[in-house]
């Protein structure tokens, strides 16, 4: 065959093996930040291994196996595992003696207090602060409290006369592994205050950026300006979850945290602003050549606005400029004031440019709020009180549901190792226990599971390899850490590769395990099957129970989320909850955010609405709080605040189970909109006249929210299937 015709298929070839390359690149090409941290952790877990086979510990493998538990990419999320897996072993060390001391020759009820104390940690866990992931180290506590409980007690089980020296065994092993880890990663971390602060600044500009790219966008009148919304508000609760970690790393000398936390709050305040000012220009005669002046002199400040942060000393130039521009706003309004035309159309065009202008006044002041708490988390004030505690939201329905999947799993699988007499029963029951220690408490443990399980069949994989194989001959500690350095360096390699994070944890945990290093001999092909088999068995048993009992429903967890949300409406109406903007905000978003994790693989129209109808419910909610403070005033006319609190009273029996109400708390909506309007025309006072146009603003963003998401705010509509719509309501526009 002619080379012209060998050579497009040899370089097809190649194409074709190119992606399969690149799966590996975290092994090929690591990152070096990540290869450093695998090398430092591979080393820790060798010396704290070396350490405990010099002392003649029983077990010394869980030296090794705690620093990879407690080991992460940064100082900060190391002492901030440390510290709650330290609390986490403690407990759980006083539990498993109370259990063992309770129960020493009755395996039912062992077996029942066991799984009922796993289920409780598990109950406790889910209410702690921060999501359900494997990064919230308070939770993390409380996994590590089940992973002592277990181990501990289904050791001591069958020798409680010596529960306190194997309580004292297993403790050992576990404050050793994190004293070596957190004592050799400080070596690494010269200048981590430094570092720290700048690493806070980055994640606020990289926030701050693509939110005034949005709003800039929007102001240009550009379409989709505000479709990247749900990537912004993703990325600031993220950032906003690795602040405690700086926390740590700076320690608690200033609040720079506090202040961090609270300008990436303020950043999704910003975002929720230019969300109400996207709504009220979408308003028919909103938009005039005065307001597009005004909006093209703040697009200007917003383009320039990142760069100058990064040259600037300091934020009073930028402060002093939307000062400026907040007052030329302000000046607009008071300018709508002054119209004395009686042409209605003409009214109602001054009217909308006054709001659209009461909006931006809104939108700048949001923007100065995180600018003051960003140079505020760079340079701490003196003498510094402020406090941004993290926002704690408590769903007593996945708590139950959290700890009844663990202990009815932890229960199964003890029932199997009494009815069967399996030699090798305990430890199949102590990998089923700690298995659901670690993930029950994730809000789709079945995902997480199938992960692990994957690292538990390589770490078998590789068990066997060194083994049967490389350390059939071992004969001392050199030839050990060789051999086994490489296998665990392999695992800390892929950890940093998100896709196998959870698999290389599983690895690393597992791995010491199956090996199994000890002063007096060797794993042989006994010890390892018979280690290896109960592990596979309780994963692929744990894995297999977390999809069978009380599995995860997403269509019935999204209707949870949207009951909670039209109940949180109808409380915030009725005065029932106080809240606070922040309050609302953080609370939406996290919904938010959640529901974008655990889409999997719904439709995209459904998750689409229902995103759609969590950020309209947070603009409603939003308004509701300012227009709940309007009508409490005693500043308003009679009859405004009439309407406003016939309206209030509507929203508060909004969307309820039964009826509805929708279509009555819209019209509700548009009377107060025309009785405010009227008012407006007629007032004399410019206060307020400030006041009924901040309130008609709000008006006109729930009555359009309403309107335009009337699929996710009918609850007669439970499912948000797309092909059965509502019929439109009248455009509330029109009839004003």
């Amino acid at each position: 065959m002619p080379s012209a015709y060998r050579t497009p298929r040899a370089h097809a070839a190649w194409d074709f093996s190119l992606p399969f390359l690149k799966r590996f690149r975290w092994l090929y090409a690591p990152d070096p930040v990540m290869a450093g941290y695998a090398l430092r952790t591979t080393c820790t877990s060798l010396l704290a291994l070396g350490i405990a086979l010099w002392m003649e510990l029983g077990s010394p493998q869980w030296a090794a196996l705690t620093v990879w538990m407690v080991a992460q990419g940064t100082r900060g999320r190391s002492l901030a595992k440390a510290r709650w897996h330290l609390f986490g072993m403690v407990l759980g060390v006083f539990s498993a003696i109370a259990l063992v001391a309770t129960c020493p020759q009755a395996p039912m009820l062992f077996i029942v207090l066991l799984a009922l104390g796993i289920g409780s940690f598990c109950l406790i866990g889910t209410f702690l602060p921060g999501p359900a992931t494997m990064t919230n180290y308070r939770i993390h506590g409380m996994r590590a409290t089940g992973f002592t409980y277990a181990i501990i007690s289904l050791d001591g089980i069958t020798d409680p006369n010596h529960i306190f020296q194997i309580a004292a065994a297993r403790a050992t092993y576990i404050v050793l592994g994190i004293v070596l880890e957190a004592s050799v990663s400080a070596i690494f971390q010269l200048g981590l205050a430094r570092r720290t602060r700048q690493q806070l600044a980055e994640n606020f500009e990289s926030s701050l950026t693509p939110a005034l790219q949005a709003i800039s966008g929007l102001l240009a009148g550009k379409p989709g300006a505000m479709d990247n919304v749900h990537a912004l508000f993703g990325n600031i609760t993220a950032l906003s979850d690795q602040v405690e970690f700086a926390e740590v790393e700076l320690g608690r000398h200033d609040h720079a945290g506090d202040h961090a936390r609270a300008a990436l709050a303020d950043i999704a305040i910003l975002l929720a602003r230019g969300l109400d000012l996207a709504t009220l220009m979408r308003v028919p005669m909103s938009q005039d050549d005065a307001f597009h002046t005004q909006a093209e002199t703040i697009r200007a400040f917003l383009d320039g606005l990142p760069s100058r942060l990064r040259a600037l000393p300091g934020i009073d130039p930028l402060l002093d400029e939307l000062r400026t521009l907040r007052h030329a706003c302000r000046a607009e309004v008071v300018q709508a004031f002054d119209a004395t035309t009686q042409d209605e159309n003409t009214q109602s065009a001054d009217l909308r440019h006054g709001m659209l202008q009461q909006a931006l006044v809104e939108l700048i002041d949001a923007l100065r709020t995180a600018l003051r708490q960003f140079d505020a988390s760079r340079k701490p004030p003196v003498h510094d009180t402020f406090r941004e505690p993290l926002h704690v939201y408590r769903d007593w329905h996945q708590a139950v549901t959290n700890s009844l999947r663990a202990s009815l799993t932890v229960f199964g699988a003890g029932v199997i190792w009494v009815t069967t007499a399996w030699s090798d029963g305990l430890a199949f029951l102590m990998f089923v226990s700690i298995v659901c220690s670690l993930f029950s408490t994730l809000e789709r443990p079945a995902l997480a599971t199938q992960s692990f399980f994957r690292g538990a069949c390589c770490a078998i994989l590789a068990g066997g390899i060194l083994d049967l194989g490389l350390l059939g001959e071992a004969g001392s500690f050199e030839i050990l850490a060789m051999w086994f350095g490489l296998a665990m360096l392999l695992g800390g390699l892929a950890f940093a590769h998100p896709p196998l994070t959870l698999s290389a944890v599983s690895y690393n945990l597992f791995l010491p395990i199956i090996v199994g290093p000890s002063n007096q001999g060797r794993t042989d092909e006994i010890i390892y099957f018979n280690t290896a088999l109960p592990l596979f068995l309780g994963l692929f048993y744990a894995t297999w129970m977390f999809r069978v009992v009380l599995p995860y429903d997403a269509a019935q967890q999204r209707w949870t989320m949207r009951e909670n949300i039209l109940r949180g409406l109808r409380d915030l109406a009725g005065g029932q909850r106080a809240a606070t903007v922040d309050d609302i905000v953080a609370r939406h978003v996290d919904r938010f955010v959640r529901l974008m994790n655990n889409a999997g693989g719904t439709s995209t129209p459904v998750v689409t609405a229902y995103l759609n109808g969590i950020l309209s419910a947070m603009r409603v909610a939003l308004n509701l709080l300012r227009l709940g403070t309007t009508a409490r005033g005693a500043a308003l006319p009679p009859g405004a605040k009439r309407a406003l609190n016939m309206m209030l009273a509507r929203m508060n029996h909004f969307s309820g189970r039964y009826g509805g109400h929708y279509g009555r708390t819209l019209r509700a909506t548009r009377l107060a909109i025309a009785t405010l309007r009227r008012n407006e025309r007629h007032e004399q006072s410019p206060r307020i006249r400030f006041i009924l146009i901040a309130a008609l603003a709000s008006l006109d963003i729930v009555a359009t929210e309403l309107d335009s998401n009337r699929s996710f705010f009918d609850a007669r509509n439970p499912f948000l299937d797309p092909s059965n719509r509502h019929a439109p309501l009248q455009d509330h526009h029109a009839e004003m």
